[in-house]
């Protein structure tokens, strides 16, 4: 049996901290109390980093630095916290009936201070329907760890923590939770076969932002440097777009991620990905391609109304590079469905000389479906300089016995699988 389970890193705290927090839901919904908590994680963290440098200026035996010096903390790449958003303040606070509008004050003063936050976080701690005494035990919770000081920082304990609850809120919101959260070890597979070293990373419906977060985990891992690429996304759903940025942000990683729909509203047009990776909605009848029916990018025919898949696929062909390379989650039908056209859309990438490897997948690795998948590897270029000349050439891997189950219903690609699949792969390109 894997030892992390597919929610999250083994911490050994995350799972008592989602218990206890889960005990305070009451009868919220999952996909509202998300905000709720993740929200005040974010708080907590970005008010201990602070914390660190106020206490750092305060105590310099030289005497000269301001602790309240906004450009002191900027000049650190650490979040300013104005007086009424810190921890100390709100954890003193946690208690009283106002607690909602203290926190949502504290949100406005966060992004009213910080503009790459602008618009970001949750404010909607006020509301009539959030049990205030269960808000208060939430904060004195979540004051318990630490999360942004540099011991806690260097273990990655927020990004940690911040993954297990995404993890687990899929879990519990089952079908609506996989809009924003793909399963980490899909994702690991997805990063390890393309390798994104150096260049643009282009994820044009990003969900929580977990394909940037990994190429920058493999990034590091392989000892390069993470300003050597830069992150480019689109996300349709406004509240998983706050998600992403908020994720994003507590790990550092700067980027150009917008909210709109990439099909109507495709906010990177112009730009040319090194690396695609993304996980579109499966089967997506209702994404309005009776409005796009003369659309420039659907070069290998016009995708049925009733489907998105092939509109995906070339979306993602539209945006690479000249030896770009993309790799992307779809439903197993999208190998041989021949309906309404897709047959003939597929025939014309496959004649193109596009697809470098297909993967067939285990069953029940998906929160929110459990329509068997499929990953696609597109290559611009298969003759390019960097690996062999795999022109004419497609690699099938039929990886669907692989993996362990993790639960009575989840299964998940062990770490061994994902190395043995992403081997395979980069011993066959050369």
């Amino acid at each position: 049996m894997s030892q992390n389970k597919s929610t999250g890193a083994n911490l050994g705290f995350e799972q008592k901290l989602w218990s206890a927090a889960d005990k305070l839901r009451s009868n919220m919904d999952a996909a509202e109390y998300k905000h709720v908590i993740l929200g005040l994680i974010f708080l907590k963290y970005i008010s201990d980093a602070f914390n660190e440098v106020y206490n750092l200026l305060k105590n310099d035996p030289e005497g000269f630095s301001n602790p309240e010096d906004v450009d002191e903390y900027k000049m650190r790449n650490v979040f300013w916290v104005p007086l009424e958003a810190r921890w100390n303040y709100l954890l003193n606070n946690a208690k009283q009936p106002a607690i909602g509008k203290l926190i949502d004050d504290a949100m406005f003063a966060i992004e009213r201070d910080n503009t790459s936050l602008k618009a970001v976080l949750p404010k909607d701690y006020a509301r009539p329907a959030l049990d205030k005494q269960r808000l208060g035990e939430l904060i004195d919770l979540i004051g318990s760890i630490g999360l942004g000081d540099s011991e806690n920082r260097s273990k990655d304990v927020l990004g940690r923590v911040y993954e297990y609850f995404l993890g687990q809120f899929a879990d519990a919101e089952g079908k609506k939770g996989g809009q924003f959260y793909t399963p980490k070890s899909i994702v690991k597979l997805l990063v390890e076969m393309i390798e994104p070293y150096k260049g643009r990373i282009f994820d044009p419906c990003c969900g929580s932002g977990g394909m940037f977060v990994q190429s920058e985990k493999f990034i590091g891992a392989h000892g390069g440097r993470i300003g050597d690429i830069s992150v480019y996304g689109q996300e349709s759903n406004q509240t998983t777009w706050r998600l992403c940025n908020m994720n994003l942000a507590i790990r550092g990683i700067e980027a150009n991620v917008k909210w709109g729909d990439s099909f109507h509203g495709d906010l990177h047009r112009d730009l040319k990905a090194d690396f695609i990776l993304a996980n579109p909605p499966f089967n997506d009848s209702d994404w309005g391609g009776e409005r796009l029916r003369e659309d420039v990018r659907w070069k290998f025919g016009v995708p049925p109304t009733g489907n998105a898949n092939f509109a995906w696929v070339q979306h993602f062909i539209y945006h690479l590079a000249p030896t770009g390379i993309a790799g992307f989650v779809l439903a197993n039908g999208s190998m041989s469905s021949n309906t309404s056209n897709e047959g003939e859309i597929r025939k014309n990438i496959v004649e193109e000389d596009l697809v470098d490897c297909m993967i067939a997948l285990p069953s029940q690795l998906f929160y929110n479906t459990m329509i068997p998948a499929c990953l696609w590897f597109v290559a611009r270029d298969k003759s390019n300089h960097k690996f062999r000349d795999r022109s004419g050439k497609v690699l099938f891997i039929d990886a669907r016995k692989m993996g362990e189950m993790v639960d009575r219903r989840y299964r998940e690609l062990t770490d061994e699988d994902v190395q043995k699949i992403a081997g395979t792969y980069h011993a066959w390109r050369g």
